[in-house]
């Protein structure tokens, strides 16, 4: 097989060629089709994300097809697509675990983190943690929903009900659930940084009633905001464009530090939550809806020995949606 991997941190992956691998029990064997590039991709290789199980191969958005069932497999069948996300393995065992929050499981694994990801031709992946993804779509506009659409739809589960939500950060996350958001009957009011009117256009394509700098405040206070990038001085922000009573969920795994602010834009019982993970019920409801939703993902494809570029064009924004590499 070959691979993409990262050796140290702050450096770049390395063209590999290993030996194949072969699944053990309860594992399967998946010949990668597409494989997204996540920003969390970037907090790994960036070493923002600290205990990487090195030498790791990123990727945890994967769309492929099964070539090999590891013993006790019963469930799913060789040639069979799935999609791989970055939770890859939990203990079963823990106080979260018993409490239905694998989520937030104290022994997990983590796809591209601390376990081999989809950088590569193909990867071994629990099969308990592999969705079927059936015949509809294709490998490339199917990969970005493993986890900009999953960690989108638990960061909507927790931003409420309301009317009006808003998205501070237009990237792959963004561009998935405001169309989320608009088959649901609710306004999108988007934010990106200030001065990029290309991602405020594209925002307003996708159906947002709004678009404007995350410096901005909106025309009228939201029912809720979600934070997708990591940028910790958009709390306050966003604390400050919501009505009272409602939700800031910050979505990604990692952001930057978040300023001291005045209590009165958290008074009147405005929260902030952070998202962690996903569980599986997350991925069978999100991945069920899609389809009927007709999601469209805006993709850019790269092929796999080009993750570098990737992942550089990612943290520079030069791209609206998200980035998909090709074996």
């Amino acid at each position: 097989m070959f691979a993409m991997q990262l050796s140290k941190p702050h450096t770049p992956l390395e063209w590999v060629e290993l030996p194949d691998p072969h699944p053990g029990p309860g594992q399967i064997r998946v010949k990668v089709g597409a494989c997204g590039v996540c920003r969390t991709d970037l907090h790994v290789v960036d070493g923002d994300l600290t205990h990487p199980a090195l030498p790791i191969i990123p990727g945890h958005e994967i769309v492929g097809r099964i070539d090999e069932l590891g013993d006790g497999v019963t469930d799913l069948s060789i040639g069979q697509r799935v999609g791989i996300p970055w939770l890859g393995h939990t203990c079963g065992h823990c106080l979260y675990c018993d409490e239905g929050k694998e989520n937030l499981c104290d022994h997990p694994l983590f796809t591209g983190y601390t376990r081999n990801g989809g950088y590569a031709t193909m990867t071994v992946a629990d099969a308990r943690y592999a969705f079927p993804l059936g015949e509809e779509g294709d490998d490339v506009s199917l990969a970005p929903l493993l986890c900009a659409g999953l960690i989108g739809w638990r960061s909507l589960s927790h931003a409420g009900n309301g009317k009006k939500i808003g998205l501070y950060g237009f990237g792959a996350a963004a561009h998935i659930i405001a169309q989320v958001l608009r088959w649901q009957g609710r306004e999108v009011y988007a934010f990106t940084t200030p001065g990029d009117t290309e991602k405020q256009a594209f925002a307003r394509s996708l159906g947002a009633v709004w678009a404007g700098g995350s410096d901005e405040m909106p025309p009228d206070l939201l029912d809720g905001a979600i934070i997708f990038a990591a940028v910790g001085p958009l709390v306050p922000a966003a604390l400050k464009a919501i009505r009272k009573g409602c939700r800031v969920v910050c979505a990604g795994i990692h952001m930057s530090e978040i300023p001291a602010f005045s209590y009165d834009i958290l008074w009147e019982e405005r929260e902030i939550v952070s998202i962690a993970n996903l569980t599986r019920q997350d991925g069978l409801d999100f991945l069920s809806l899609a389809p009927k939703i007709g999601i469209k993902t805006k993709t850019t494809t790269y092929p796999l020995n080009k993750a570098n570029e990737a992942l550089d064009d990612l943290r520079h924004g030069r791209f609206d949606g998200a980035a998909v590499l090709v074996p």
